[in-house]
């Protein structure tokens, strides 16, 4: 079985679809989801229906402060504003709509009830944006989990390796620190869409433009052939 933690999908549904049928993904691989599933990209709706149908084959979801934001727009009238000046106009669209009341129930229930804060592998443990070294994982305070960039720190008490996204990596490379991995490779944004096997440290990435890539960690993406998905 592998572990396949992919980076922030932010509603790049196309890019999903070429991740998974380039990496080959299969029921007996562990998918553990980063976070920032929703905003700026262009379909939101369709990479919600991805998660949902996966629930049942061990998907692991995790919160991002993405959709944080979204469920807070649900609340407030200032929220709502706010969220959709970081992306949230664009998830409308996804839908054809024009207010976040009328996303589909299930979509909610999925966002509100299914994410986890973090998850927590043999070797790795994953989280959205970052964690504090001397804490253990649950007593991460919230802006720490979802908000803070993966700036350099020092490796966690546990001994397990980090992965994380939120932080975008522009170059299209993964930002490998031994110690920490950052799979945020600005999707949303004109890059890549990073899946990683944690264990064998071999990447796939795909965009929007019909690309796929894949290299080792290690080596990183440059000289890597680009194939048209």
């Amino acid at each position: 079985m592998r572990t396949l933690a992919i980076g922030d999908i932010h509603g790049c549904y196309q890019s999903l679809k070429r991740l998974e049928s380039a990496a080959q993904f299969s029921p007996d691989d562990q998918i553990i989801t980063l976070g920032d599933f929703v905003d700026r990209g262009p379909d939101t709706r369709s990479v919600l229906d991805w998660l949902i149908d996966r629930q049942d084959q061990g998907l692991v979801a995790l919160r991002g402060n993405h959709e944080v934001m979204m469920l807070a727009a649900k609340k407030s009238f200032n929220r709502h504003v706010e969220w959709r000046a970081c992306g949230g106009d664009a998830v409308l669209s996804s839908y054809g709509i024009d207010h976040v009341e009328q996303i589909p129930k299930r979509h909610w229930e999925f966002l509100s009830t299914r994410l986890k804060p973090y998850h927590v592998g043999e070797n790795h443990f994953f989280v959205h944006a970052n964690a504090y070294p001397e804490m253990e994982l649950d007593e991460q305070p919230s802006h720490m989990l979802y908000w803070e960039s993966s700036a350099e720190r020092a490796p966690h008490r546990s001994g397990r390796v980090m992965v994380c996204g939120h932080t975008p990596q522009r170059s299209g490379a993964p930002l490998d620190m031994g110690h920490a991995v950052c799979i945020d490779t600005a999707a949303c944004k004109g890059g890549w869409l990073t899946c990683l096997d944690v264990d064998a440290g071999y990447c796939w990435q795909a965009n929007e433009q019909g690309q796929t890539r894949s290299f080792w960690l290690d080596q990183g993406p440059y000289g890597a052939q680009l194939e048209r998905a």
